[in-house]
């Protein structure tokens, strides 16, 4: 559909007054071609496939933004899952791939490159293992490098010999970058259900149904859906509904617009466009906002969860009605240490960690950037994957655990991540042990609703 003027001016007071921005531009780039007998081989076809196939990647995205007035905040990578190429590797050869991702996000001058991660929702491979041996050093090893395991769908159920390895791997990083925050475990998410085509980073790797290369965008916008909601006060919440799905409707017109001109300049072919309210730490443009502006007074209190459903659905149907190709995760984020709002819950006393939870059971993805005590147990944290992993499925739904249990840190105080990851309050977790349900080990069954054929 062609764009009305009516459509340029308002999105031009989007931008410079509602925090509208292209939250990124992801390049997916397959790297099955780089398989080889030689590692050393191996690791050149990498560097220099991502390097040639991104090398306008940056500058592209920075021309398109200024031209048309709209910023686009972080150009990114997604390659096919780094485990596919570690088949013969041993653990140091995994951390020198890693190393060569690092370097060319460098020389390409990109936020970050996603795709060093494992599918092992029904079991672990060779590559697979050798792959989350090294999770650790790699990623305290690297600054651009981000991970994500698969360890559920709700076709194959949970692997729980991987969730109790990924809640090892999580404090084992933690600890190796502990005098940094315990940071490296912002670049590590564990996933159920995860999709192919996923822009946002931690999380985002160039799935095995996408082509050769791909350009898919990822655009935010709380802050309009903020001012759009206080332009309505008095509107019954079926009202509510419409403005919020109108407000993301104009959203995915103009993120698909600018994404299809990245894409074309770079001659590679649109993938989706993933609508996602992901807050930052900006006055206004917060998710949590959103939701007290629907009507709590503080979020965490009694009918988040309705709030949150009635914003998230909203969100979906605005931006399936305005392109055929939303994908992604789609929704609503709700990134603790990136959102004022959910900061000021959790120092209010309104939000706890069992409220998130129970929140993602409507939102698009799950605990994220949480920052929890630094004596929480490798059980524990397997434990707290293993319930997400169950919402989601249970739910049919992608959720995903983004956690960093920052060493040295009691709940109650306070961790400075800095940048776009902002800040968090330090949670506590149940002090009562869950270590035996996680050393049984095996995979609990894929439940009925999986039987759909």
């Amino acid at each position: 559909m062609p764009i009305a003027f009516t459509e340029i001016q308002e999105t031009i007071r989007m931008v410079e007054m509602e925090h509208l921005d292209i939250r990124t531009v992801t390049m997916g780039i397959s790297l099955r071609d780089c398989a080889d007998h030689d590692f050393e081989t191996v690791k050149r076809k990498v560097y220099e496939k991502i390097t040639c196939y991104a090398k306008d990647l940056q500058t592209t995205a920075n021309q398109v933004a200024k031209e048309y007035g709209v910023p686009i905040i972080n150009k990114r990578i997604a390659i096919s899952p780094a485990a596919e190429l570690l088949g013969n590797a041993t653990k140091e050869q995994a951390i020198e791939l890693a190393e060569t991702l690092d370097k060319a996000a460098q020389t390409l001058d990109v936020d970050f490159i996603g795709g060093f991660s494992a599918l092992v929702h029904k079991g672990i491979s060779k590559g697979d293992q050798i792959l989350l041996d090294a999770l650790p050093e790699a990623l305290s090893k690297t600054e651009r490098v981000c991970s994500s395991i698969s360890v559920a769908t709700t076709r194959t159920g949970i692997n729980m010999d991987a969730v109790r390895q990924m809640g090892q791997i999580i404090h084992e990083t933690a600890t190796l970058t502990k005098d940094d925050n315990s940071i490296g475990c912002a670049k590590l998410v564990v996933f159920c259900n995860p999709v192919e085509d996923n822009p946002f980073m931690a999380g985002a790797f160039h799935g095995a149904g996408e082509g050769e290369s791909v350009l898919s965008v990822g655009v935010s916008g709380p802050g309009v859906v903020l001012n759009a909601l206080k332009r309505y006060p008095n509107a019954d919440l079926g009202e509510v509904s419409d403005v919020i799905k109108n407000t993301a409707f104009k959203i995915t017109r103009a993120g698909e617009l600018i994404g299809r001109v990245v894409a074309e300049r770079l001659n590679v072919p649109f993938g989706i466009m993933d609508l996602s309210l992901a807050p930052t730490n900006a006055m206004n443009d917060s998710v949590a906002e959103i939701l007290e502006e629907i009507g709590l007074e503080r979020v965490g209190t009694h009918g988040t969860i309705a709030a949150l459903a009635l914003m998230n659905d909203a969100v979906k149907k605005g931006g399936a009605m305005a392109s055929s190709y939303v994908g992604g995760l789609s929704g609503a984020f709700i990134p603790v240490s990136e959102d004022n709002g959910m900061i000021r819950g959790i120092e209010e006393g309104a939000l706890n960690l069992s409220k998130l939870e129970a929140m993602t059971c409507v939102c698009s993805v799950g605990l994220d950037m949480i920052a929890l005590e630094g004596n929480a147990s490798p059980e524990t944290l397997s434990a707290i994957i293993a319930d997400e992993a169950a919402i989601g499925m249970i739910n049919k739904k992608t959720t995903a655990i983004r956690v960093i249990p920052v060493i040295g840190k009691e709940e109650g105080e306070t961790v400075e991540f800095g940048g776009l990851l902002g800040r968090a309050p330090i949670i506590g977790v149940n002090q009562f042990s869950s270590d035996k349900l996680i050393q049984r080990g095996g995979r609990i069954p894929a439940p009925l609703q999986s039987l759909i054929n």
